[in-house]
């Protein structure tokens, strides 16, 4: 049997989605998946073992120049590699009306979320199927939820298992003492004040522990050397792809977030990590599994989240401890 996934962004919701996956080739031994991801992520479901083929797409880029797009033939190609495939369903996973209108260029009937489940309630009315699940329910157990539904299995009663091939694609170096410090993010209200990024910086170093800074773009670089300015045992790394970030987290003892995709990178590869909220709700949206401590506060004032260091490093003193035990 072979299913189309359509989750094309953001990098948190496409690995909420991998635990759905998980379950559903546990149920159905013989299921394969192709996936429809934006081509900024599209290495990532490439690392789950029940992903045959990731069909990227450049969504984000082909709207900033939708004419160039067309000349130049690349949505026609698009298409194309679309109808040429056979599948025997189609499952849009992320319920906007983007999203659905991607997964009707195959010619497959096509499950989503209904009104009263999905995004935007508009996507619903061009599925030939809907699922209901309840939208104060995890992400992560919501999209398990479509899985099981959209394939006929009865969702596993297990934790989500986001079934990553973490020693096939990246080496596990032992006796680090580092700490991943995922500072960046896109939205301004999500940042933590670089004091406070100091101030933690400072304390964990006085501890012995390696801070590594990760950076994706020139803003969150200069953030990064700002952060470790002063302290010999920050260092800033190179410019990291997914696969950069993923070895760095798998070598780390633990990793502090704001509300930003790689965070869940690292909950998905187990990483212990503090996780920093303001308006986000982490109860429906945040970092899914195990030693994942969330922590939330906003200043309206500052519009930057409002959360002390100390706090902070008492939580990641403790989530470190209790893995230690």
């Amino acid at each position: 049997m072979r299913v189309l996934v359509v989750k094309t962004s953001s990098l948190g919701d496409v690995i909420h989605t991998l635990p759905a996956l998980t379950d559903a080739v546990s149920a159905i031994p013989d299921l394969c998946f192709d996936w429809m991801v934006e081509e900024d992520f599209q290495e990532l479901p490439s690392w789950h073992p029940a992903v045959q083929q990731v069909i990227p797409v450049g969504l984000r880029r082909w709207r900033k120049q939708p004419w160039q797009a067309i000349r130049n033939g690349q949505w026609k190609q698009f298409r194309l590699r679309l109808r040429r495939e056979r599948y025997d369903r189609v499952i849009d996973a992320q319920g906007l009306l983007k999203s659905v209108c991607l997964a009707r260029l195959v010619p497959t009937p096509c499950i989503g979320l209904d009104r009263r489940s999905a995004r935007e309630p508009m996507a619903s009315w061009l599925y030939q199927d809907v699922v209901r699940v309840s939208k104060r329910k995890h992400a992560v157990q919501r999209i398990r939820e479509l899985f099981a539904a959209a394939l006929h299995y009865a969702v596993p009663a297990t934790p989500a298992e986001y079934g990553l091939l973490r020693r096939g694609f990246f080496p596990l170096p032992v006796g680090k003492k580092n700490i991943v410090f995922i500072h960046g993010t896109t939205r301004g209200d999500k940042l933590w004040p670089e004091r406070c990024w100091r101030q933690l910086c400072r304390k964990l170093s006085e501890e012995g522990y390696e801070i590594r800074l990760p950076w994706g773009n020139e803003n969150e670089r200069s953030r990064a050397h700002r952060i470790a300015s002063g302290h010999a045992n920050a260092q800033v790394l190179p410019r990291t792809t997914l696969k950069d970030l993923a070895r760095e987290l798998l070598a780390a003892r633990a990793a502090v977030a704001v509300d930003t995709g790689p965070g869940h990178l690292a909950a998905a590869l187990s990483v212990p990590t503090v996780s920093l909220y303001g308006r986000t709700s982490s109860q429906l949206v945040g970092t899914y599994g195990v030693n994942q401590v969330h922590l939330s506060g906003m200043s309206t004032a500052a519009s930057q989240l409002d959360l002390s260091p100390e706090s902070v490093y008492e939580s990641l003193r403790n989530c470190v401890t209790k893995l230690a035990a």
